[in-house]
């Protein structure tokens, strides 16, 4: 079966929180504030696709870890030839990690997870026009695999834990939680979310075409994918 990074909900859970309704989403939001980009030095990439050209920004000073890996796929010519393979409308577009035929690129190993800290340091939540890691159920299994949020997915922002051990009051999905153990918390797979990098900075009007186009089921997927091939013909760095 082909390995499939997916931005999706978590079904984990986390003792003494069991009781939890936890099928709706992967993380809740944080209410942070996004700190002013610095635009004038944050690396750019240009992705060429055969619905157009679109460019985005990274910030090394919110995630470096994540946009070092990212850039070194780009320096290694590894988005060169792959595909926008899950692609919803209402949701997101994914690609980064199958070429033309499906077939799975090879990767290096995976990057350690840093939502929550680019959380803190004031960097953005999935919001549109937002770039994030996809992932599988590990939080820290983020290899090649990106998407850009197409709508705001309150959903999988990184859960923000309060201070304390044990955590004197903690909110989730409607419930609250008293002097939980600080460690049960910070280490929930479900409350993780996926760590944003960088956003669009033109050509967001390709990216709606991307996400517009008629989907199906294509190689080892059954949904999602585009029916017509989105192919990524170059990324390149250009600043």
């Amino acid at each position: 079966m082909a390995f499939h990074q997916t931005p999706a909900t978590h079904a984990a859970f986390f003792s003494p929180l069991r009781r939890a309704a936890l099928a709706a989403a992967a993380a809740t939001s944080f209410v942070l504030l996004a700190g002013p980009a610095l635009a004038q030095t944050a690396p750019k990439v240009k992705f060429v696709t055969s619905e157009g050209d679109f460019v985005v920004e990274v910030y090394p000073d919110k995630a470096p870890k994540t946009v070092e890996n990212f850039l070194q796929y780009v320096k290694d010519k590894h988005y060169d030839g792959t595909i926008f393979h899950r692609v919803i409308s209402n949701f997101m577009v994914q690609g980064g990690g199958y070429n033309a035929t499906y077939a799975e690129k090879k990767t290096r190993p995976p990057v350690v997870h840093e939502g929550r800290e680019a959380l803190a340091k004031g960097g953005a939540k999935n919001v549109v026009g937002t770039l994030a890691m996809a992932r599988t159920n590990d939080p820290n299994s983020a290899s090649s695999q990106f998407f850009i949020n197409v709508k705001d997915n309150d959903f999988l922002n990184p859960t923000v834990i309060p201070p304390g051990d044990p955590v004197p009051k903690f909110e989730y999905q409607g419930r609250v939680y008293e002097n939980t153990p600080r460690a049960q918390l910070v280490n929930a797979p479900q409350l993780y979310g996926y760590t944003v990098f960088g956003k669009v900075v033109s050509g967001m009007d390709v990216v709606n075409k991307i996400k517009a186009v008629p989907t199906g089921a294509g190689g080892p997927f059954p949904t999602d994918v585009p029916k017509t091939p989105v192919l990524i013909k170059s990324a390149t760095l250009v600043n």
